[in-house]
């Protein structure tokens, strides 16, 4: 009964750092980074996209490029033209073969911009592309009665 008292009696500062609250708290903090980073990207541009039900999934991409109303051209969120657009989708899929692009263009911008911006991403080298659009609800099919 003596040994209980003094192991009760020696408590002394703890040895060990609990650290899972810490790796609760970093994990929620890179949770939250994650999702306003895209956010905080889409936020800078306003382009409308046209909405699809059928749309796949989002593409990690090195290229991104946003065609819009007015006709601008940015790449990676800067504005050029499509000579300089060319030159640097040229030296990424230089750098990298698997260079992947991202062509986002207003919905009001003919379509015939649209298919010149695919052929100056594929005669630059990248011929991984994929058109942006949101996700919107499936049309109604009418059925016959």
């Amino acid at each position: 009964m003596a040994a209980l008292d003094e192991a009760a009696e020696d408590e002394g500062p703890l040895a060990s750092i609990n650290i899972i609250p810490f790796v609760d708290i970093v994990l929620v903090l890179l949770v939250i980074f994650m999702l306003t980073s895209a956010t905080i990207v889409r936020a800078s541009l306003k382009v409308e996209l046209p909405r699809a039900a059928s749309g796949g999934s989002r593409v990690d991409s090195t290229v991104n490029l946003v065609l819009t109303k007015q006709g601008e051209l940015f790449l990676n969120g800067g504005k050029l033209s499509p000579a300089d657009a060319g030159r640097a989708i040229r030296q990424q899929s230089a750098t990298n073969p698997k260079t992947q692009a991202v062509i986002s263009a207003d919905k009001g911008v003919e379509y015939g911009r649209v298919v010149e911006l695919i052929d100056l991403v594929k005669q630059n080298g990248v011929s991984a592309f994929a058109l942006d659009i949101e996700r919107g609800v499936p049309p109604v099919v009418p059925t016959s009665p």
